[in-house]
């Protein structure tokens, strides 16, 4: 198969207007990856499957992250000059700043056809608020569906054009996403008979007074 850089070349050769950037891994694995722009995601899968070099007909697995916002310190050196004349001394600065988080779909996917793969794409969305929409790539790839629809239910991306977009794991009344990493578990998810330890400390908030709980 091409390598990374390649295919990243070809596809911003063929639609120039899209954003393609090479992510790297540091890890041991050194599984890199490309990241698509969301507006130009459909258009690019697509010309990867239908390629008849590429031919990467097969998404294997589909997965969600959970990006937080993160702190950022910058540090900066400057040069000062000494007054009485010796060497300048050099003063360190520091600054910080909030990276905004966000939630990204990773996609594994090979060619069946040709022997090749994987191949790893990742899709980004604008923030975890209120700008968690993605492109479904459930037209593109049938597999993506089941998969899809775990992402959404566990990390809450929005599958724009998904053919049934609704929780996988968690019943339809389930609050929040269990993947996200500031996800808070209620206090009393968990009661008699099985409630011990600290989930029962917690239960005996949320029950009368009067009832109670035997440790």
């Amino acid at each position: 198969m091409e390598t990374l850089e390649q295919i990243r070349d070809r596809l911003l050769a063929r639609f120039p207007a899209a954003q393609v950037t090479l992510v790297t891994n540091p890890g041991v694995a050194a599984e890199h990856s490309l990241l698509f722009d969301a507006a130009s995601a459909r258009d690019l899968t697509l010309f990867l499957r239908d390629d008849s070099a590429l031919a990467l007909d097969y998404c294997s697995n589909a997965t969600g992250i959970d990006w937080p916002d993160k702190e950022i310190i910058e540090t900066t050196k400057t040069s000062v000059p000494d007054p009485a004349g010796g060497p300048p001394k050099i003063v360190e600065q520091k600054t910080t700043h909030v990276q905004p988080g966000y939630l990204e779909a990773v996609y594994h996917l090979y060619s069946m056809a040709k022997k090749h793969g994987p191949l790893v794409i990742r899709l980004r969305t604008a923030n975890r608020s209120d700008q968690v929409t993605l492109p479904s790539l459930t037209p593109v790839w049938r597999s993506c569906d089941f998969q899809e629809r775990e992402i959404f239910d566990l990390y809450g991306i929005i599958f724009a054009g998904h053919p049934d977009l609704r929780r996988l794991l968690m019943w339809d009344d389930f609050k929040d996403h269990p993947m996200r990493k500031d996800y808070v578990e209620p206090d009393d998810y968990e009661w008699e008979p099985t409630a011990h330890g600290a989930v029962l400390e917690r239960a005996k908030a949320h029950l009368p007074k009067a009832e109670g709980l035997k440790s």
